[in-house]
């Protein structure tokens, strides 16, 4: 069983992506709908996916889980709601079947300390009551931030995205590689393989370039705590799905085969609550 655990649907004839803020978005400037992943996830015997928001808005969120109910390979939406809201815990109510987590864009947020306020900090522990799991959208500046919060909640389950956005195209190694190390002795946080093509130089990056970070992450967190993500169609600025799918395969060539099924799987079905069936 292999699962996606970290891809984008969006439609721009229903609303616009502010993320997409300058001509270097305008490759990915279209909308992306599940037909056109699905020869990629064929071609790569990919089971299921989990598909994560890309704009802070409900509406999406409830469009995502319409497509996680209907035929094909999602089977699980990371979705957007107000962790600030009092009535947090009636809206997650309210959301139909397929949600097994929120997210927010951390990173977007003026202050890096914004995931240790109070109010967020309740509204994160509603998510932990709801039994749902809580995706990091951070960059090394927001890194302690999600330490404490992780810290602070033991009884949520969190995943980092993107390991963290490390500065690949710049070779920067700290505070980034310290920052994960201390994250990932911490129980209830997980890591995603994703992201890491887009943080690199995007006409000229070299494997060589990218494996250590991804090394890094898989020696910090283990293999059971980490999950493949394509981050696909973002990742098309710098690569292509077969080069992300081959560059995580790189990373992972010196792990079991056990190993390397719980990256490619195992731990987000176990994350997550997914398995390929749904």
């Amino acid at each position: 069983m292999r699962i996606d655990a970290h891809h984008h649907l969006w439609d721009l004839s229903r609303r616009d992506q502010p993320w997409m803020d300058g001509p270097w978005a305008d490759p990915i400037r279209r909308s992306y709908a599940l037909p056109d992943l699905a020869p990629h996830l064929a071609e790569h015997g990919v089971d299921g996916t989990v598909v994560v928001q890309s704009s802070s808005s409900y509406d999406e969120t409830r469009e995502l889980l319409a497509v996680a109910a209907g035929e094909g390979p999602v089977r699980g939406v990371v979705g957007w709601a107000d962790l600030t809201d009092p009535a947090l815990a009636d809206v997650l109510d309210a959301l139909p079947a397929g949600l097994v987590g929120l997210r927010h864009q951390v990173q977007d947020e003026p202050d890096p300390d914004w995931l240790i306020r109070p109010e967020v900090l309740r509204g994160l522990g509603v998510l932990a009551d709801a039994g749902l799991v809580y995706d990091l959208l951070v960059t090394p500046r927001e890194l302690p931030a999600a330490h404490a919060a992780v810290r602070a909640l033991p009884e949520l389950a969190f995943v980092l995205d993107h390991a963290a956005k490390p500065a690949v195209a710049k070779g920067d190694w700290q505070p980034w590689a310290d920052g994960i190390a201390a994250l990932a002795q911490l129980p209830n946080v997980n890591c995603k393989l994703s992201g890491l093509v887009t943080e690199a130089d995007w006409a000229a990056w070299r494997p060589q370039q990218i494996l250590p970070y991804a090394r890094h992450v898989l020696d910090a967190f283990g293999p059971e705590r980490v999950l493949f993500g394509s981050d696909w169609p973002v990742c098309t600025l710098a690569a292509d799905y077969e080069d992300v799918i081959a560059l995580a395969e790189s990373a992972t060539s010196r792990l079991g085969e056990a190993e390397r099924a719980a990256v490619f799987g195992g731990t987000a079905g176990r994350v997550y609550g997914i398995g390929a069936a749904g």
